[in-house]
């Protein structure tokens, strides 16, 4: 198997910054004293609560989810403290699950594409010009059409070969690339079926866009399919991927009324215009740790 790379280039940063600022998601049974216990911690670490969502889908010890954003001055710093105080309270005390991140310090992300490049390049339009909160660590391709249009953006480009039914060659290299780089992965209209081997080694979350509501009109040719269905709606959903095909919990979605006077060209044009904006909303939930995953469901604090 051949593998080409484009000259590397520094990941290109985010502007903006998310200065001394952290997310809390905290996730278990739902309790008394749960909003009480985080204010209490984040209080006596002197940090100044900027948001806070929670949802519960039954106050009587159902799941309970919640998401704060938190400034505090010496961040770094804290932490360690932060994550004392809140293994006594949330765990110890309630037995509650939680993660903290320092926001300043963006995800690193590789995307993944083929051939169509509209859901690739909107990605890379938006990060470049700072609407997504992701370090673009890598761009990867089983075809070399796109690598000049992501050299353009500065991001490193690989083309990794995946043909045949035996794609184990080219998912070694795409785990030798991406083990330890990455903190999750984009399928931006990448056209090759993961195997459940690769989805559990990379251990990393993979989101991916697909081009209806699901689950319809998988396979080939899906607007052509729509078209003779006579469809009135298109649309797109972001997902993330499990061993299931086109199963995972579902992040965003998003339809656009059509007509029996829309061709199939047609549809194909608008349906990407929905898969691009399905995509960069999932992506950026994700990145800001708005997306809480529960069993085959999410809880999105949009």
């Amino acid at each position: 198997m051949t593998v080409t790379q484009s000259a590397p280039a520094a990941p290109v940063g985010v502007s903006g910054g998310a200065g001394h600022q952290a997310s809390l998601i905290v996730q278990g049974a739902d309790a008394t004293g749960i909003v009480a216990a985080v204010t209490s911690v984040l209080g006596r670490h002197g940090a100044n609560i900027v948001s806070l969502d929670q949802y519960s889908d039954n106050p009587r010890g159902g799941a309970f989810f919640q998401r704060t954003v938190f400034g505090l001055d010496g961040l770094q710093a804290e932490l360690p403290a932060l994550r004392a105080d809140f293994d006594e309270e949330l765990v110890r005390k309630f037995g509650l699950t939680y993660t903290l991140r320092d926001l300043s310090v963006p995800k690193r992300v590789a995307i993944f594409a083929s051939k169509s490049d509209h859901c690739l390049l909107d990605l890379l339009w938006r990060h470049r010009r700072g609407q997504l909160p992701v370090s673009v660590s890598m761009v990867i391709s089983n075809h070399p059409d796109v690598a000049e249009e992501v050299r353009n953006f500065g991001i490193p480009f690989f083309h990794v070969p995946c043909q045949g039914a035996d794609k184990s060659a080219a998912e070694a290299e795409h785990l030798r690339l991406l083990k330890g780089n990455v903190d999750f992965v984009v399928l931006a209209r990448y056209m090759q079926i993961l195997s459940g081997g690769f989805i559990e080694d990379v251990g990393v979350p993979v989101i991916n866009i697909h081009h209806s509501f699901l689950p319809a009109f998988i396979g080939a040719g899906p607007y052509a399919k729509a078209k003779e269905r006579g469809v009135k709606l298109v649309g797109a959903t972001a997902h993330y991927v499990t061993e299931d095909l086109d199963e995972g919990p579902i992040i965003e979605q998003d339809v656009v009324r059509v007509s029996h006077a829309d061709t199939a060209a047609d549809l194909s044009r608008r349906g990407a215009d929905v898969e691009r904006a399905v995509l960069s909303r999932a992506v950026l939930w994700h990145a800001e740790d708005r997306v809480v995953r529960s069993g085959n469901q999410t809880i999105v604090f949009a």
